[in-house]
């Protein structure tokens, strides 16, 4: 153990050097825990091998895009077979073709799509849409919803913002029309409206809100804000990073029965490689260059890589099967979790969040009800670790359930959370 901890400990030394905390992204670290993070060298299944060849049974998934499971043998294949055929063409390719009409042909409101490189990307061209398509400068967001790190979605966000206001190097006058409503809230949406509207582009909103812990939202609420939007010409936009293609092909969207103007995709379109998309009504994206004047680029977007990776998994999870086997496992976390005395678990399909078990044991719905439910983390988390178990290491972060999960894995997820 000594051994394992002084390696573990040398490669982090090497990375604090290299980069700004030793990670590329803040949610990576261990600031919630303590320690530092183990580096992985392999993963397969329902599991990942860290450098000192120790195995965890994983829940955190790589943060979501990996539904099927580390290294799927079908996905795999996809993979070398591309590779052998060269991995970046500057030029159009069909497997990006193939994707957009599996999606298209799925889920029949969407006309168009544009692939990009991550879900920031996505969102951010989504508001550019929005802001030339009405006309209009201001944004609606809702506290606790994160849209990735676009300067005017830094205001009041989750994930590994959730302690902080904003970001420094955010201009003032960059999120001065962002507009931040709380979630769960119909009479200050509709306070909002009457007092803005007319210079609202677009509303912003994650239907189930994934990155300040999991908070499920009303299907009333969400109802109301397509209404306004209907009302005031003002165009609504469902961030589906995290959720979309894991409920059901047709994620929340489909799930809540509400169609949104735009929608926007990342994780699992990807396969587990960087991948963002945004799509919508054809009289919408025909405004995106070259066609119109919203200009919008990347030179590795819908790179033939990444997309054989996507295409591959929304092939398998088109079928509807791993859906079933998903709520199976969700529902057997539940149920052993029923008659815990300290942790809640909220769940949402396939997404699962722990929290302090509180007096009234009701859905959480708004970031205020989140934040002063992180000071049991450290202690959990350590005990999972301790059993080999792995998820995200932050109280903000929620865990995934994968089809490479088998009962026994959510059994011993259970008992270790039962034990604490």
């Amino acid at each position: 153990m000594a051994k394992s901890l002084e390696k573990t400990s040398a490669l982090f030394k090497r990375a604090l050097a290299a980069s700004p905390g030793g990670v590329h992204s803040p949610v990576r670290a261990f600031k919630h825990v303590g320690g530092n993070p183990f580096f992985v060298k392999s993963a397969q299944g329902n599991s990942i091998v860290d450098t000192n060849n120790e195995t965890y049974l994983d829940f955190c998934m790589a943060f979501g895009p990996l539904i099927l499971g580390h290294n799927h043998s079908e996905i795999n294949a996809e993979l070398h077979d591309a590779l052998d055929k060269g991995w970046s063409y500057g030029t159009a390719e069909t497997y990006s073709l193939e994707l957009a009409e599996l999606i298209k042909e799925r889920i029949k409101w969407i006309d168009q799509i544009r692939f990009v490189n991550s879900g920031t990307e996505a969102v951010m061209s989504a508001l550019r849409l929005a802001r030339a398509v009405t006309g209009r400068d201001q944004i609606l967001k809702f506290s606790g919803c994160y849209h990735g790190h676009v300067d005017s979605m830094l205001v009041a966000a989750g994930s590994g913002m959730a302690t902080e206001a904003q970001s420094s190097g955010v201009r003032k006058d960059t999120v001065q029309n962002t507009l931040v409503a709380p979630l769960d809230d119909e009479k200050k949406a509709s306070e909002i409206f009457t007092n803005y509207s007319k210079n609202l582009a677009c509303v912003i909103i994650e239907i189930i809100p994934a990155n300040y812990g999991l908070l499920p939202q009303r299907r009333e609420f969400l109802k109301h804000i397509k209404y306004l939007c209907e009302k005031n010409d003002v165009l609504l936009i469902f961030d589906e990073v995290v959720t979309g293609f894991r409920l059901g092909f047709g994620g929340c969207t489909e799930l809540f029965d509400i169609q949104p103007d735009i929608v926007t995709w990342g994780k699992i379109i990807g396969g587990g490689f960087p991948v963002g998309a945004f799509a919508a009504k054809k009289e919408l994206m025909q405004r995106i260059a070259p066609l119109g004047n919203v200009y919008q680029a990347g030179t590795l977007s819908a790179n033939p890589i990444a997309m054989r990776a996507g295409l591959a998994t929304l092939k398998i999870l088109s079928s509807g099967e791993i859906y079933t086997h998903l709520e199976a496992l969700g529902t057997e976390l539940e149920d052993r979790l029923k008659s815990n005395q300290r942790y809640s678990l909220q769940r949402a399909g396939s997404i699962f969040w722990i929290h302090p078990k509180l007096e009234k044991d009701q859905p959480l719905r708004t970031a205020n009800a989140v934040d002063q439910l992180h000071e049991y983390f450290p202690e959990m988390f350590s005990a999972l670790r301790k059993a080999k178990i792995y998820i995200p290491p932050s109280p903000y972060e929620v865990g995934f359930l994968s089809a490479a999960h088998k009962k026994e894995d959510v059994i011993a997820l259970a008992e270790v959370l039962n034990k604490i």
